[in-house]
């Protein structure tokens, strides 16, 4: 008797789990490139031990299997990859299905995390997207030691494997890669700069990593870094807590697609300004020393150029120079979401006959450079980027369709459950 029992329990559960399925339609009000999308999972059981979440687009041809990535958290999400193009108007329908574990096979991460002599790498197959730098970098010997810091991103490689970032320039030992150089600011009546580390006012560390998560879907990590005050009376203080959450997603189209959100708060009771001024902010980008103005360009979401972008606002920028790739050419598209502060937000851009006449490339969105910026304690502040990093080049529509799959989402309507 307890036999059958247990065969009844067992057949039960097989059939609630098929019969858990939930379905639902994306529209799309814009057209889309290989967006991202997440489905909340607040209604569905995603944590029982036995059950898998599988995610299917059904297609006139029938059902078509999808990578997909769960995120916990406060609000849980299942995350997948709209590939390809998606046009304006068009609708697609998607099913989840719950899904016994021992039916399914493991399937390996396409996107690894690696950690290697003080830097965290993240791969997308065999190939390297990107390093952050957690161990301090010293400079040369016989430089000023005040130039150490961590907390960067370098290198970035392209697609193709090509180094487009720089760290430690001798014109700028100061510029590290990709960052958050944050430059002319005050606690109360005095002045902190925490970019320019030659002057001894203060600088930013790597303190400890709050999360690494690696999938099929996108992986990455949260890094907290500490802004410290050097000036204030009595030891060193935090003026800033930074979270630093980076994320690289899969995609079909052979770029990378990276996104780039900094979260601030101050624990100072006085909180902090920064101030308004031409450098300071969001993602800073010093590239590599082949590109001059010779052969590097730059071309707005406004049509402006590297004659004429610098004090300019843009949703987006495309930077890009001479390469060693098959291409000849790779560079970055960047992106600034409409939710940060002043977007379509300003940007530095280093003139033709910057930087000694040579024309180097320095790109920064600077969400202060017209308007100076209070930091509250007991309040956070985000910013949001991304960087879709190509070999070749990429055109002005392209550039939109990877703009609309930043700014938003198609419309999730039609969910049965």
């Amino acid at each position: 008797m307890k036999y059958i029992i247990c065969i009844l329990l067992a057949t039960f559960s097989i059939q609630m789990s098929a019969q858990g399925n939930t379905t639902f339609s994306l529209k799309a009000d814009k057209d889309y490139l290989d967006v991202p999308v997440s489905f909340p999972l607040h209604n569905i059981n995603y944590n029982a031990d036995s059950l898998q979440l599988e995610l299917y687009e059904i297609t006139r041809s029938g059902e078509k299997l999808m990578s997909s990535q769960v995120e916990s958290g406060h609000t849980a999400r299942l995350w997948f990859i709209l590939e390809g193009f998606t046009s304006k108007n068009s609708t697609r329908k998607f099913a989840i299905k719950r899904i016994q574990k021992s039916s399914m096979t493991k399937a390996d991460n396409d996107l690894q995390i690696k950690k290697s002599d003080g830097s965290l790498t993240l791969y997308s197959g065999e190939k390297a997207v990107l390093s952050y730098r957690y161990r301090t970098m010293y400079p040369p010997v016989g430089v000023n030691p005040l130039f150490e810091r961590s907390g960067f991103i370098h290198p970035l490689w392209s697609p193709r494997g090509e180094i487009l970032s720089r760290v430690q320039p001798p014109d700028h030992y100061h510029h590290y890669g990709i960052w958050g150089p944050w430059t002319l600011t005050h606690i109360g009546d005095r002045k902190v700069d925490f970019w320019n580390l030659a002057e001894g006012e203060g600088t930013v560390k790597f303190a400890e990593f709050l999360s690494e998560t690696s999938g099929r879907v996108f992986s990455g990590f949260k890094a907290l870094q500490q802004h410290i005050d050097f000036g204030g009376k009595g030891a060193d203080q935090i003026a800033m807590n930074e979270v630093l959450d980076v994320r690289v997603w899969s995609n079909s189209k052979g770029v990378w697609v990276i996104d780039y959100t900094t979260a601030l708060n101050t624990p100072l009771e006085t909180g902090i300004m920064l101030d308004a001024y031409r450098y300071g902010g969001g993602i800073g980008f010093r590239a590599t020393e082949k590109w001059t103005k010779d052969n590097c360009t730059v071309l707005t979401s406004e049509g402006k150029t590297r004659i004429d972008a610098d004090g300019s606002n843009a949703r987006w920028c495309i930077v890009e120079g001479e390469s060693g790739t098959g291409e000849g050419r790779s560079g970055i598209l960047f992106l600034s979401h409409p939710s940060n502060r002043a977007h379509p937000e300003p940007m530095r851009v280093w003139p033709l006959d910057g930087n000694g006449g040579r024309g180097d490339m320095f790109f920064e969105f600077t969400p202060i450079r017209h308007k100076s910026w209070e930091l509250k304690k007991g309040n956070n502040y985000a910013l949001k980027y991304r960087m879709i990093v190509f070999d070749g080049n990429i055109d002005t529509k392209t550039a939109e369709m990877y703009w609309n799959s930043f700014a938003g989402m198609p419309e999730i309507e039609s969910i049965k459950y």
